[in-house]
């Protein structure tokens, strides 16, 4: 489903030496990986350039069948609205929306008539256990609740690719392992594909695998589960 091929960027275009380069990696349906590696790597920039954000300076990036460094800004927000999902450390949740709302702006995006994206938001919050908080503010929830109500923003329009960078930082140990194993457990059940970079030993063994970013390109590591 996914295929990066031979990435490459620099710091700026006058940089003698690229941030990173000849990163490479392939996914399927159901599969996800975590990026880990040194602060300053790159790891972020990585996910922005996945998503259109930053540009690249070499490589390929193709989702399903698209080659996704050959879209213009505007092809390139339209995919990002209707096959990315974001999952990240500081929840981005809307304070004037009540959690129902929050899930729903996903649709909202896609031309979702209203009562469906209530539907369907009020649909994933149910399956991350939030159900009876539907109608409730960001501000009575717990970071963990938070969190979850992300995920439920990130996965109810059925993305094909879920980006997370550092979810679970603002979330202590026990927390983090109940909201990394229901993100992970929904994108399998999806078949979606998961990137997910992270400083955490215990968040990346939650990944299928893990791989290292290094100026080189990604190389297989190992997290003991």
């Amino acid at each position: 489903m996914l295929a990066i091929e031979n990435l490459r960027k620099r710091f700026d275009t006058a940089a003698e030496h690229p941030l990173f380069e000849g990163v490479s990696l392939t996914l399927a349906p159901g599969q996800s990986v975590a990026v880990m590696g040194e602060s300053g790597v790159g790891k972020s920039t990585l996910l922005n350039c996945i998503a259109g954000l930053e540009s690249v300076d070499g490589g390929r990036i193709r989702l399903r069948d698209q080659d996704l460094t050959a879209l213009d800004e505007d092809g390139f927000a339209h995919l990002r609205r209707r096959d990315f999902g974001f999952v990240f450390q500081a929840f981005h949740l809307l304070p004037h929306l009540t959690l129902a709302q929050n899930v729903a702006l996903p649709l909202w995006l896609l031309d979702q008539d209203d009562a469906t994206a209530d539907r369907r938001a009020r649909a994933m919050l149910a399956r991350v256990g939030l159900a009876a908080r539907a109608d409730d503010w960001p501000r009575h929830l717990s970071g963990g609740e938070m969190q979850r109500v992300a995920i439920a923003r990130a996965l109810v329009h059925e993305p094909a690719l879920v980006l997370c960078d550092e979810p679970t930082g603002n979330l202590d140990p026990e927390r983090a392992t109940g909201v990394l194993g229901l993100l992970f457990e929904r994108i399998q059940d999806a078949g979606a594909i998961a990137i997910m970079v992270t400083h955490s030993l215990a968040a990346a063994a939650h990944a299928d695998r893990t791989l290292r970013l290094t100026p080189t390109g990604l190389v297989d590591a190992t997290v003991a589960p």
